[in-house]
């Protein structure tokens, strides 16, 4: 940590250049990172809650609390496995500590998070006439999200380079999670028999989490962040031992 600390001025450069890149060819640049999670609301509102009739109240804002914490979560873990190829050229010119890159990853995707909840919080104030002060706990929970994410880029993003075949794997097991965690249901809506798989996925846990203060305005119960930082942590640890056992190989694969 010390090491990387060090180089805090590449890694802001580093989330800058990412920010930059991710919208340099868009029209309306960042607005983007609030739009894109509005309009997969309103297909959301659509489909689940007028369609499929889903019994749950402020369904549009129960939804874009699950879409922003999940674009959060799948694009850092995507971007986070394409960093290390993505700055081939400086993990083999410069000896910097190659975790800089999956972090700076995380990093921006927090601030992409922080740009999105602009309008979410502008839906609580039009919608519930009231901003509940449960809101002030978002930082934690937003920490506790980023801790986990960053776990999971850090195992991750070595194996993107040593297979490249992993990248498109791992998309399509996104796209399995993402139907596992209860973005556009509640898992007491689930059959008995199917619930257990939602109640130990550990990202449905963390959204928990992030969306009690918006959705519920409360805090989590003890109990539940205890665990929620259990996994965060757990997910840390290993993905740093993982990728520092690898980061030696990295620039010969990159």
């Amino acid at each position: 940590m010390r090491e990387i600390y060090r180089y805090r001025d590449l890694i802001l450069a580093l989330v800058a250049r990412e920010l930059k890149v991710r919208y340099r060819r868009s029209t309306i640049g960042f607005l983007w990172t609030m739009l894109q999670p509005l309009l997969m609301m309103g297909v959301y509102q659509l489909v689940f809650s007028h369609l499929f009739r889903f019994p749950i109240a402020d369904y549009a804002i129960y939804a874009l609390a699950g879409i922003l914490f999940w674009n959060f979560f799948s694009q850092s873990i995507v971007s986070s496995m394409n960093s290390l190829r993505g700055n081939a050229q400086l993990l083999q010119k410069l000896p910097v500590p190659k975790a800089v890159f999956p972090l700076a990853t995380v990093l921006s995707g927090v601030l992409n998070l922080l740009f999105a909840l602009v309008p979410m919080l502008l839906i609580l104030l039009f919608t519930r006439h009231t901003l509940h002060l449960s809101l002030l706990f978002l930082p934690v929970a937003i920490l506790l999200a980023a801790l986990f994410t960053l776990g999971a880029g850090l195992l991750l993003s070595p194996l993107a380079v040593f297979f490249h075949d992993v990248v498109e794997l791992i998309g399509v097991l996104l796209t399995l999670l993402m139907y596992l965690t209860p973005l556009f249901y509640r898992m007491q809506d689930l059959p008995e028999k199917v619930r257990w798989v939602v109640r130990f996925n550990p990202v449905r846990s963390i959204l928990e989490v992030f969306r009690d203060p918006i959705y519920y305005a409360k805090v989590p119960p003890l109990s539940h962040l205890a665990v929620c930082l259990t996994i965060a942590l757990v997910a840390l640890a290993v993905g740093a031992y993982a990728f520092k056992r690898s980061s030696d190989r990295i620039p010969f694969y990159v």
